[in-house]
């Protein structure tokens, strides 16, 4: 059974990209050495915060946005042997575009 992540309010889950180390002399670097990526994809937005007249506001990221967060914060889940991490969307730093 495959489980669905549906954010809450403000919050978006993110997959951390994936990269191997190797070190100047070919060796590779261990998941548990490596520093932690800051940067991965939106996989699922929230609907966004209500404001005071109980209308919601409009997230600046989307689902399919490559985005880079602070290196601490967030709830790391495991879901079916992925890491996901989960933000407020308003503590993503940036979304990296091609422009």
């Amino acid at each position: 059974m495959a489980v669905k992540l549906e954010p809450l309010g403000n919050l978006v889950v993110i997959r951390p990209s994936q990269k191997e180390e190797v070190s100047k002399g070919g060796v590779l670097i261990p998941d548990t050495a490596q520093e932690k990526t800051q940067e991965g994809e939106i996989i699922a937005v929230g609907p966004g915060r209500k404001d005071k007249d109980g209308k919601r506001e409009k997230l600046d990221v989307k689902v399919g946005d490559f985005v880079i967060y602070p290196k601490f914060g967030g709830v790391e889940y495991k879901v079916e042997d992925e890491e996901l991490i989960i933000f407020p969307e308003n503590q993503v730093l940036a979304r990296k575009t091609t422009k």
